[in-house]
């Protein structure tokens, strides 16, 4: 095998690796991502599983509707509204939740500091989660 032939298979392998790494790790690209990126209001990015962000009503409409939301497509979302410092006590809520649904064991208190109770609901009560 000529010198050029080892290195055409070498990058087919490689190429085939990095095809198979994306279909066992997922990504955010696609309509059957296994993960989803949220933007806050101040550009911070979340991504998470697409599962958990299922949890909430209003991102499921948005990931799962028919075309009307860009979405859809990207499985990005931007909040304007909410920023990191909520964002990321969010993506707690939908890691938790989805941890202890339907468990049998003693669920854990989900902590949630006094300072930021009201943002907090106001965001839970747009994402209906």
């Amino acid at each position: 095998m000529s010198e050029h032939q080892t290195n055409n298979n070498m990058n087919n392998n490689n190429n085939n690796n990095e095809m198979d790494d994306s279909k066992k790790y997922g990504g955010c690209e696609g309509p059957d991502a296994m993960y989803v990126k949220l933007i806050s209001s101040d550009r911070q990015e979340f991504i998470i599983k697409r599962e958990h962000a299922l949890t909430s009503g209003t991102i499921k409409a948005m990931l799962s509707g028919p075309g009307q939301f860009s979405e859809n497509e990207t499985n990005e979302v931007n909040f304007r509204e909410i920023p990191s410092h909520i964002l990321q006590k969010v993506c707690s809520y939908f890691t938790y939740k989805v941890r202890y649904a339907n468990s049998a064991s003693e669920i854990p208190e989900f902590q949630i500091d006094p300072e930021i109770a009201l943002e907090l609901l106001m965001a839970a009560n747009f994402l209906d989660c």
